[in-house]
């Protein structure tokens, strides 16, 4: 165990020396150790540095034998720990993608300053990857594929995911002759931006023969627990699903109970005892009675409460709102009239302008915002002066064709740690709107991310802040800054906040949109869009504004065209 050990240390080493962009001998030379180590006997390792013969071994020079002895007789060597704290922890997790080494991972450190799985991610799926030497097109498709690959295993989930997989699955249930009621339920109901697993309620009058056409799909690949009431499957996405199956008269206690979180669960049971009653999954009890109830809503109505939407319930203040009947009226995706933040191949997305609008007609959108990254960023070809007035004229002839469809010309304009933007103003001064965002510098020290950010949103011609904290999930935090002076900023300002509605970051954090609304602060619910596709993130957009209390007036993009162009002044 002793050689495993130190072997494995010696190849890690040779893998940090890699990824600091050490002289590839270097490396090497910790590899070759690791395999001269590893084809050495249980006991030969330890007896040779005790009679101090390790030196002598081919493959071994003066360097590697001082360390050797050291960590063999002492068990550390702060070598070895020392380079580890130089190398972002991220940077190892992305070595875990088949076919990606430590040399491709530095580049992509160096040249997209990419730290993490979920920046390369996302960075692939913006095409940073593309134009990169050394990489193209197919190792890009690679890369994901294996980014796919690991995120089956890793037990988390971006919410678009599960819930894509979780309305695949409720299709196929309803095929069940004998099924009542089916619901979503748990985490996936509540809209939450990361999800473990696929909650399940359903009610029949034959659990067992529901119970087996589940775990009889073929999408099951693992049956994990199955009892009277309950059953646990791993699907072959590699996600956990819970189906609880209850009497058709339990049912709208059972999906109660399944969507709340614990916190809302509790203070609802609480809220149950004052009132002489008792809740569980099973029902309404008064003094041991079963009251009736035939749905969700009415089971609220006893409580004495407003429905709450299953997006709110989280015991962020839902309970004293429905008591009061003051719950908001929340967003819905058919609110939406049209879309900002959306990428051409003018940088780095994949679809043309005219395909964009034409897109944008053939699903009703009033208008669309064109919003290509600015001069700074070069790794997405962001865009020459030259290049903005180019895209301006093509937007003038495409007016013309397409008069269905609004066509608003802006740009992602980058905020320079100086809170400066990266076009002077007589540029930005030709453009309907401007998104401002944060692509560099996103550890920045508190004070200083606030003073940037604070400088941007003074800025005239700024419409926007994109992705505000500049989080991706499952991979980087937010960037570290005064909440409460940003809000207070926009909304001095009249700078709107974007919710980026990119499966990757939905971004504003729902925890703070309630914030934001009794502000009087303005959300726009932006795809982030470099391919048409992309467009249908916008619907998880709204999901995530409803979970935040968001109403059509608080939506930015909910405004008519006519609104829209008289706001832009177009």
């Amino acid at each position: 165990m002793e050689k495993q050990g130190t072997a494995k240390m010696l190849e890690e080493i040779g893998v940090f020396l890699e990824l600091r962009g050490e002289n590839p001998f270097k490396s090497r030379a910790y590899y070759n150790a690791a395999r001269t180590v590893e084809m050495m006997g249980e006991e030969e390792l330890r007896r040779l540095v005790q009679e101090d013969k390790l030196k002598d071994v081919k493959g071994i020079g003066a360097a590697l034998n001082e360390k050797l002895k050291e960590y063999v007789l002492t068990g550390e060597l702060p070598y070895y720990e020392e380079l580890k704290a130089s190398v972002p922890e991220g940077l190892l997790e992305m070595l875990r993608v088949p076919g990606l080494g430590p040399r491709k991972v530095r580049a992509l450190y160096d040249m997209l300053e990419i730290s993490s799985l979920a920046e390369l991610e996302y960075a692939c799926r913006e095409n940073r990857l593309v134009g990169l030497k050394g990489f193209g097109s197919r190792t890009q498709e690679n890369i994901l594929e294996g980014i796919e690959f690991l995120r089956r295993y890793e037990g988390q989930f971006f919410f678009i995911e599960a819930l894509q997989a979780a309305d695949t699955l409720l299709a196929e249930l309803k095929e069940y002759p004998a099924l009542d009621q089916i619901s979503l339920a748990g985490s996936i109901r509540r809209c939450r931006e990361i999800v473990k697993d696929i909650d399940l309620v359903a009610s029949t009058d034959e659990p067992s023969g529901l119970t087996d056409f589940f775990t009889g799909l073929g999408r099951v690949e693992e049956v994990i627990a199955r009892g009277d009431t309950k059953v646990s499957v791993l699907l072959d996405e590699g996600i956990n699903v819970d189906l609880r199956v209850v009497k058709k008269e339990e049912y709208p206690f059972a999906l109660h109970h399944f969507t709340g979180s614990k916190e809302h669960n509790t203070a609802m049971r609480h809220r149950a005892k004052a009132m002489g009653l008792k809740i569980n999954e099973y029902g309404i009890f008064r003094n041991g009675e079963s009251l009736k109830c035939s749905s969700e809503a009415e089971f609220f109505e006893i409580l004495g409460l407003q429905y709450i939407q299953p997006e709110l319930r989280e015991n962020y203040g839902e309970i004293e709102a429905a008591e009061k009947g003051t719950l908001p009226l929340l967003v819905e995706k058919e609110d939406i009239s049209g879309v900002f933040h959306v990428h051409t191949n003018y940088s780095d997305g994949i679809n043309t302008l005219e395909e964009i609008v034409a897109y944008c007609r053939e699903h009703g959108y009033q208008y669309v915002g064109i919003t290509d990254h600015s001069q700074s960023a070069y790794y997405a070809g962001g865009l020459a002066e030259s290049d903005l007035e180019r895209q301006r004229e093509e937007i003038e002839v495409l007016r013309q064709n397409y008069p269905e469809v609004g066509i608003f010309h802006g740009v992602e304009a980058d905020i320079r740690s100086d809170g400066s933007l990266d076009y002077d103003d007589k540029v930005l001064e030709k453009l309907d709107f401007v998104i401002a965002s944060v692509h560099s510098g996103l550890k920045m020290e508190r004070e200083k991310m606030t003073s940037r950010l604070l400088e941007a949103l003074r800025h005239p011609l700024v419409t926007m802040l994109g992705h505000p904290t500049n989080r991706l999930l499952l991979g980087r935090d937010s960037s570290a800054f005064d909440l409460e002076k940003i809000f207070q900023a926009a909304l001095d300002n009249g700078v709107i906040l974007e919710l980026n509605a990119s499966p990757a970051r939905l971004d504003l954090d729902w925890r703070h949109l309630k914030k934001i609304k009794e502000m009087g602060l303005q959300v726009s619910i932006n795809p982030d869009a470099h391919r048409v596709e992309d467009f249908k993130d916008t619907e998880l957009g709204v999901a995530i504004a409803r979970k935040g209390w968001l109403g059509g007036k608080d939506i930015f993009n909910t405004r008519s065209r006519k609104e829209m162009e008289e706001y832009l002044r177009v």
